[in-house]
């Protein structure tokens, strides 16, 4: 049994292969970030159908090189069909580049700083329905006070609990899917 809202082909891979495996990997990490924030207002679905398309489009996700996207590449993006064409989500990649670029210097890594908004590893929850697991927790809405005070955008405390779970910093699977037990433990 798995988690009930894999109910695609596409969210049924992403949910057997990847949400809620701990992600160690800066690249990886500012992945997320900017598919979270590109996920406001819509389902992930739809982001998961675009990730190639933005990872073509944001140099694999290049921290240093979205850092240095000009006017000229934001009006490309905003015509390129493989992503979400909104201005203000384009712009907050490249400010959030930014900001990653500064974390990155200051910690040594993002890794290493976002991970202690989890204590440094994964919390492994219990929960039996999805009607049980939060939207937000006091460590998503100190993660985004944080994130916010550092410049990132669209990273709301409810973007920054989807991106914990995402990224493996908590275990949401629900006690009854296989992966809960596989995933537990993890770090």
């Amino acid at each position: 049994m798995r988690c009930e809202w894999a109910t695609n082909d596409r969210l049924i891979r992403y949910h057997d292969e990847e949400w809620g495996v701990p992600v160690h990997d800066d690249r990886r990490l500012f992945e997320f970030l900017i598919l979270e924030g590109a996920q406001a207002g819509l389902s992930w679905d739809t982001i998961l159908r675009k990730r190639e398309g933005y990872r073509a489009a944001f140099d694999q996700f290049d921290a240093a090189r979205i850092a240095g996207y000009g006017a000229l590449t934001v009006e490309q993006l905003l015509a390129d069909p493989g992503i979400v064409r909104n201005r203000l989500k384009i712009a907050a990649a490249i400010r959030n580049a930014q900001a990653f670029l500064a974390v990155q210097e200051e910690f040594g890594s993002f890794d290493a700083y976002i991970w202690q908004h989890a204590g440094g590893r994964p919390c492994t929850n219990a929960w039996r329905s999805l009607a049980e697991v939060p939207a937000r927790t006091p460590e998503s809405d100190a993660m985004s006070r944080d994130l916010q005070r550092r410049g990132f955008k669209f990273v709301g405390s409810t973007i920054c609990y989807a991106f914990m779970q995402a990224v493996g910093m908590v275990n949401d699977h629900l006690v009854t899917c296989y992966r809960h037990g596989e995933i537990a433990g993890r770090g």
